[in-house]
């Protein structure tokens, strides 16, 4: 029998749920003081993710998408982009956003309702949130393009979930980088769940990673809890991406701790077994291990930048909180160059309504 192809993909681990090594650290992190700044920004992350929900519960924040679980993913990927790399998130990924320059106080507008949050800090170039299901790896495909076309040394990062992972989009996105060999690296961060449908039932494939071989894509599978596994599978598709040698399609492997969003009870289609049991995998207990075994962390330290953490996120809330509501005409003004008739009747209206003359 002739076999036409064979294909393998690699699973990238370096600390185990128990905080301690399986194997060799890759160079760059055999000094473990690298960690310590992305444990801190991850121990941000979650402080700040926690405040949201609570704004939410008390009727001062929209509906609101946690990241809980999520922190060594999301800061891995930011903290392996350059700035004039393009990122084309998806809708939980804060914890890439804040290493790019993104200030909470603009994703509190956002989940609050008001589009300004949108218009983030950071590279101008980045994409905006995208609560349509993978359109957003359309656009990273894109960019990817246009950089290949100008001769430019940058690359297109994207995100999705593994349900948007079955999205034709999805597809069309891994199929247009590898026919044209682009610098695109899409991130599927894989954490169990599409809303209330299990992983089992998005796709018979074995992994998510190998959804790019079709594309003809590089593919990886990492332990998405694992912040160096992150930061390693992150430098390799970076490089290949920057030396010509096309994209990557990486597979992170995580756990979706908490509700889809603050309107989902994930009670209702989730054993409460699974989800203990997931914190054993936690992301932050795993890396504070770590650290703590190399003598860089200890509780005094995690308790003053608890401390500072709390600080500078009631900042960003205040500050959110303290930002004046836009007049409702705002909703009309931003629509077209040159609004129809019908449009500025109900501009007219609206105003009308508010007792505005």
């Amino acid at each position: 029998m002739t076999i036409a192809a064979k294909f393998e993909i690699e699973y990238l681990q370096y600390l185990g749920p128990d905080g301690k090594p399986v194997g060799p650290l890759p160079k760059a992190f055999k000094d473990a003081k690298a960690l310590l700044p992305l444990f801190k920004q991850m121990l941000f992350v979650r402080t700040f993710d926690t405040k949201a929900i609570a704004l939410q519960r008390t009727g001062k924040l929209g509906t609101y998408a946690a990241c809980l679980g999520h922190e060594a993913t999301h800061v891995g990927i930011g903290a392996s982009m350059q700035p004039d790399d393009v990122f084309a998130p998806s809708y939980r990924e804060y914890g890439a956003q804040f290493m790019r320059g993104v200030k909470p106080r603009e994703v509190l507008l956002y989940w609050g309702g008001d589009e300004r949050g949108n218009d983030f800090s950071g590279p101008k170039h980045d994409y905006p949130w995208c609560v349509p299901i993978a359109t957003q790896c359309l656009h990273a495909a894109g960019a990817a393009l246009a950089f290949k076309l100008r001769g430019e040394n940058r690359v297109a990062v994207t995100c999705c979930g593994d349900g948007g992972s079955s999205k034709t989009d999805t597809y069309a996105a891994i199929n247009s980088a590898g026919a044209y060999a682009l610098p695109f690296v899409q991130c599927i961060i894989n954490n169990g769940w599409a809303i209330s449908v299990p992983r089992k039932s998005q796709t018979g494939a074995p992994t998510l990673a190998q959804k790019g071989l079709a594309g003809g894509l590089h593919c990886l599978q990492v332990d998405g809890n694992d912040l160096i596994a992150v930061l390693e599978g992150m430098r390799r598709a970076m490089e290949r991406a920057r030396n010509g040698e096309g994209g990557s399609v990486i597979e992170f492997m995580t756990y979706r701790l908490h509700d889809h969003t603050t309107a989902d009870d994930a009670r209702r289609y989730r054993d409460e077994a699974e989800v203990k049991a997931a914190w054993e995998r936690d992301p932050v207990t795993r890396l504070r291990t770590y650290l703590t075994a190399q003598k860089l962390w200890d509780e005094e330290q995690e308790k003053a930048w608890a401390e500072e953490c709390g600080k500078k996120v009631d900042v960003e809330i205040n500050a959110y909180l303290e930002t004046p509501v836009q007049p409702v005409e705002a909703m009309f003004d931003y629509l077209y160059a040159d609004p129809p008739p019908d449009l500025l009747a109900q501009r007219e209206q609206a105003i009308a309504r508010e007792g505005r003359s």
